[in-house]
């Protein structure tokens, strides 16, 4: 699934798409003078730094190596790691490990099957919840000085879209449609 981030001049959307798109789009638009950038990712409504400097190719080049990558022949650590499996630590009470040592293939495949099994039944609440979080974290940077941003947030989280977007009706056009579609997806259409 393919990241998306989107920046803002002022109150103004600057761009909006894949980080390679917008992080060009912000290197060109910093060498004119303006109003101060600021760049979200879509996903958290977060906002976030890219390193900028330097020609274009070598910000594309930063850009496409992951941050996690391995160096050529260090050490591998144990399990899968071709298909992404972690180590992480997980604090468990002593009959939560006895139940989860008690199942078929162990511990750790019982874990995944419950995670997969709670991602399947809750999956359409988390997502909105995510949403309404990321629209939140970017109305927070955005409009938080805007008029009725308190009654909006309050709105947003007790799920009363028709009174959210009547209270940000008034806002900047950019800030409202990317609020908007940050907390109900490609389905929000604003007044």
């Amino acid at each position: 699934m393919q990241e998306n981030f989107t920046a803002f001049r002022g109150q103004r959307r600057l761009a909006s798409g894949p980080v390679a798109e917008v992080a060009l789009a912000v290197k060109r638009a910093q060498a004119q003078p303006g109003e101060p950038i600021l760049i979200f990712d879509d996903a958290s409504g977060r906002a976030v730094d890219f390193d900028l400097r330097g020609e274009e190719d070598e910000v594309l080049a930063r850009l496409a190596r992951p941050d996690t990558a391995q160096e050529p022949g260090a050490p591998r650590g144990r399990g899968r790691p071709k298909l992404g499996v972690m180590a992480r630590e997980v604090t468990l009470l002593p009959r939560h490990w006895e139940w989860l040592n008690a199942q078929a293939g162990g511990a750790s495949v019982a874990l995944r099957k419950l995670v997969e099994e709670a991602r399947r039944a809750h999956g359409e609440r988390d997502r909105a919840r995510q949403a309404r979080d990321a629209a939140h974290h970017f109305m927070s940077a955005m409009a938080g000085n805007l008029v009725h941003f308190e009654e909006a947030a309050r709105a947003l989280f007790s799920e009363d879209r028709r009174r959210f977007e009547g209270l940000i009706a008034d806002w900047p056009a950019d800030i409202r449609e990317h609020a908007a579609s940050l907390a109900y997806g490609e389905r929000a259409k604003v007044l």
